[in-house]
């Protein structure tokens, strides 16, 4: 069966998606498969061992199956003192300390343990990985409190690039001054480096007092309290998605 599928992306075996989705184990999928009621792209697939892409339309007697059905997706609003990761050997608390699931999810990237905000946890692997590479360029956006006013001529700066201490060059950022209080500023990145922010403002001198991610692509955490978390619509999860190319 000729399938057209994107060069960059994981191929699924096709009992695999069924199994993911839900519909039945390995081993009875292949089963449906040889009874010929699976379809791929509307075409009816017979061949155990078929590979398909995670965007695919698989339906099972005629009904749609969804990949999504057991991928979990949350955002949680970080508070300080939680460590950005699954566990920690020297007995920290971490941010799942803060989202009670029996389901196994991962942080997408890092907070500084200080730094508060937007922190999406998934166990969608491949979403995972397309909103942290920097090739596809999704917004992280950041409220910035310093310990004192942001001169114009760093903000131009930074919002060009530059080339931090250590060698490593920062992409093109956006950078509003608040107009109430010029030691507030928001910025925007699109690469996510460690510590970017932090490295950004301390290239120039100034003291990052406070750090707050009050967007990831097109989520925020609007209506959660710190420590709060929330499931993801699925309007939310496609909006992601088409961030990435994966719709």
């Amino acid at each position: 069966m000729r399938q057209t599928l994107q060069s960059d992306t994981p191929l699924i075996r096709l009992n695999k998606f069924l199994a993911d989705a839900g519909i039945a184990s390995r081993r009875k999928a292949d089963e449906l498969i040889a009874q010929g009621v699976v379809k791929v792209n509307g075409r009816v697939v017979t061949e155990l061992g078929t590979k398909v892409h995670p965007g695919d339309l698989v339906t099972v007697a005629g009904k749609p199956v969804s990949p999504y059905k057991h991928l979990t997706y949350i955002v949680l609003n970080k508070p300080k003192d939680y460590i950005t990761t699954t566990r920690d050997e020297r007995g920290r608390k971490t941010v799942l300390d803060l989202v009670p699931l029996k389901t196994r999810l991962y942080p997408v990237g890092r907070l500084d343990r200080n730094t508060t905000g937007v922190l999406l946890l998934t166990n969608d692997g491949e979403l995972a990985t397309r909103l942290m590479h920097p090739r596809y360029g999704v917004e992280r956006e950041y409220i910035v409190g310093l310990d004192r006013p942001l001169d114009r001529q760093h903000a131009v700066k930074i919002a060009q690039g530059i080339e931090l201490k250590d060698g490593e060059k920062t992409g093109p950022a956006e950078v509003i001054i608040s107009p109430t209080d010029p030691q507030e500023v928001c910025i925007i990145l699109r690469e996510g480096k460690n510590r970017e922010v932090r490295r950004l403002f301390e290239h120039f001198g100034y003291q990052v007092r406070k750090l707050h991610r009050s967007r990831y692509g097109t989520i925020t955490v609007r209506g959660l309290a710190r420590g709060e978390y929330r499931h993801l619509t699925r309007d939310e999860v496609l909006s992601l998605r088409r961030l990435v190319g994966l719709t």
